[in-house]
């Protein structure tokens, strides 16, 4: 897409796409009540452990039905992940600059947060198996190699948002999103950092003209 083209357009789509999902949830929220608990929202709650808690309570826990409510909720996350993840691609193909698309670079930032999520809430309130997984982790050895510095904010973001529905914070990636969206198109728009030439860049940079041809 070229600069010269009106955002009007895009801008007006992921807007209202981001509204429609402010609205699916408030839909679900009211139609579903007895379901509110299991949405991917508010976070995890670290167990408050002090040193006063000294007396052991033995308690019968129904790990099927722990499991099953976990499988849900992780299933939800990645579900509102994908939705997430979506205006964020769009992005990438309104900005890029290259005539072809990477198709597999499309597919992993959108792919990438489901496997995060995922990973984020099985290692979640678990310290042990935290480190047992980024052991695993630091002995593959990735050969990805990114074509533009910029596609390295996507795979971050899409590390933030998968982490955020992991933990159950999903509001936290929606703002993650929308934030990483609009400021993106903005510095694409003004092509930011293009031309030093300008009065403003002239007088922060102290560089004229001349300079800016060498």
């Amino acid at each position: 897409m070229r600069k010269s083209t009106p955002i009007r357009n895009p801008l007006f789509l992921i807007t209202c796409y981001f509204a429609a999902l402010i609205v699916l949830l408030q839909v679900v929220v009211w139609s579903f009540p007895r379901y509110v608990p299991l949405l991917p929202f508010g976070g995890v709650e670290l167990p408050d452990r002090s040193a006063d808690d000294a007396e052991v309570i033995a308690t019968f826990v129904n790990t099927d039905t722990v499991e099953s409510v976990e499988a849900v909720t992780l299933a939800m996350a990645i579900f509102g992940a994908l939705l997430i993840m979506a205006p964020i691609s769009w992005v990438y193909f309104i900005t890029t600059r290259s005539k072809m698309i990477n198709r597999s670079f499309a597919q992993t930032i959108v792919v990438l947060p489901v496997i995060v999520a995922g990973i984020a809430m099985i290692v979640q309130n678990n310290l042990a198996l935290a480190f047992s997984l980024a052991g695993v982790v630091a002995a593959v050895r990735f050969r990805f190699a990114l074509e533009e510095p910029a596609h390295a904010l996507y795979i971050f973001s899409a590390i933030a948002v998968g982490l955020g529905a992991g933990i159950g914070a999903l509001g936290i990636s929606f703002v993650i999103s929308v934030g990483f969206v609009y400021v993106n198109l903005l510095l694409w728009k003004l092509d930011y950092g293009a031309d030093l030439t300008t009065p403003f860049f002239s007088f922060l940079t102290g560089r004229g003209r001349d300079d800016n041809e060498l």
